[in-house]
């Protein structure tokens, strides 16, 4: 790929993604794979206007290592530094970006059981600095082709080949190619699903019921509080940011304890190295409580059983089956773009910046309202083609959101 247009798709990711404000810190998160990206983002983030930038470098193999040699314990263990690092992030709020690249088989062997329990312990620790800087700073989340990635997608390419065709696949769903691509193309994007976010709100939707053919009939409550959100979102210091390069979605936070019914999966979840394939998941009472894959059926139990929030929805989202990047036709086993090929849901974390006024709210109201809490959030694929989606709404009506797959409005 042309060295100028991947310059351009780093500004578009200091500029437009993670909105880089003047003199702010920013820390890029990356697979050693890619130095050549990583060094034209960093030179995109000062020329934007950041006062220093630090890059943190991760290696799946790496990954593996430690989990096959430390202990749980050990593995679980957040050091004094390490937390001094967290309450400096607290009080001085860097942007973040995470630039994923890795092998979508890269942890495939490891002691799953054992990686959980000390994602877990560590997870005590961070939680409540997390919570501290939950809205109040801007992230971005972007993807270039690792070499393993790429064959993945395109298995019957050369290694450069395919490294290729991603970054084709990659720079024209993240709108670079379009007229006007970059910049201009995102601020039409986000024009759009502002509006979309706007009708929906206007509806007061009480719950949403989902069918399709493949045996999916969930019915899913909402926070009266809450709000369809879209494209960029703004922090609770008004900058204005894009979280996901690419996003297709319109979605909200569900009212925790309200999900009945079955869900089927539409295409397989790629979940720590595995693929989760041709699953369903029930519901009771917003709980899942019965799931089976026909492949990895024990990871998605692992994934569900992570800690108290991980069984409950912390997210319902509206996707056109016609989306950019379903009609790629291809399946990127990767859940930034694999999400926003068609409707999802995801079990764990849900966003407190779905709530009207969250600003004003503190962190303990907003749960209480029912925005889940977790450790994780992963999304999960469930459009379908002939997918249909009702608003029972407030005062009664009925009114169609989804028809054949799309959006019914």
């Amino acid at each position: 790929m042309k060295k100028t247009i991947l310059r351009e798709y780093a500004n578009l990711i200091a500029t437009v993604g993670v909105r880089v404000q003047k003199g702010q810190k920013v820390i890029i998160t990356a697979e050693l794979d890619q130095p050549e990206f990583i060094t034209m983002l960093v030179d995109a983030c000062y020329k934007a206007g950041a006062g220093k930038v630090v890059v943190e470098w991760h290696h799946q193999a790496l990954d593996k290592l430690h989990v096959r040699h430390q202990s749980v314990k050990t593995l679980g263990t957040v050091e004094p530094w390490e937390e001094a690092k967290l309450q400096h992030q607290t009080e001085t709020l860097p942007a973040r970006v995470y630039i994923l690249s890795e092998d979508p088989d890269g942890l495939r062997g490891v002691n799953q059981a054992k990686m959980a329990k000390g994602q877990q312990g560590r997870y005590k620790i961070i939680k409540p600095y997390r919570d501290k800087m939950e809205g109040r700073y801007q992230w971005c989340i972007a993807a270039v082709p690792g070499a393993a990635w790429a064959k993945k997608v395109f298995p019957n390419e050369t290694k450069s080949r395919a490294v290729e065709k991603l970054w084709e696949a990659i720079l024209e769903t993240c709108r670079m190619t379009e007229p006007g691509g970059g910049v201009a193309a995102w601020q039409a994007h986000n024009a759009d699903l502002k509006a979309r976010c706007a009708y929906l709100n206007s509806l007061g939707i009480e719950s949403l019921e989902y069918h399709a053919s493949n045996g999916t009939n969930l019915r899913v409550g909402m926070i009266p509080e809450a709000q369809f959100c879209g494209g960029g979102e703004e922090t609770i210091g008004g900058v204005f940011f894009n979280p996901n390069l690419p996003t297709e979605e319109c979605f909200i936070s569900p009212k925790r304890g309200e999900a009945e019914g079955i869900v089927y999966s539409s295409k397989p979840l790629s979940y720590q190295g595995q693929l989760i394939e041709d699953f369903h998941i029930r519901f009771e009472a917003g709980k899942a409580v019965e799931a089976h894959a026909r492949t990895n059926e024990a990871l998605l139990q692992k994934l569900i059983d992570m800690d108290e929030g991980s069984c409950y929805l912390g997210e319902c989202a509206l996707v056109p089956w016609s989306s950019p990047i379903n009609q790629s036709g291809l399946l990127f086993y990767n859940t930034l773009f694999d999400e926003n090929a068609c409707c999802h849901l995801a079990l764990g974390m849900g966003f407190i910046d779905t709530i009207r006024g969250y600003q004003d709210r503190s962190l303990e109201e907003i749960r209480s309202l029912g925005v889940n809490d977790s450790m994780i959030h992963e999304d999960f694929m469930i459009g379908t083609p002939d997918l249909s989606i009702t608003a029972h709404c407030r005062d009664g009506k009925r009114i169609p959101i989804f028809r054949d797959g799309g959006w019914a409005f």
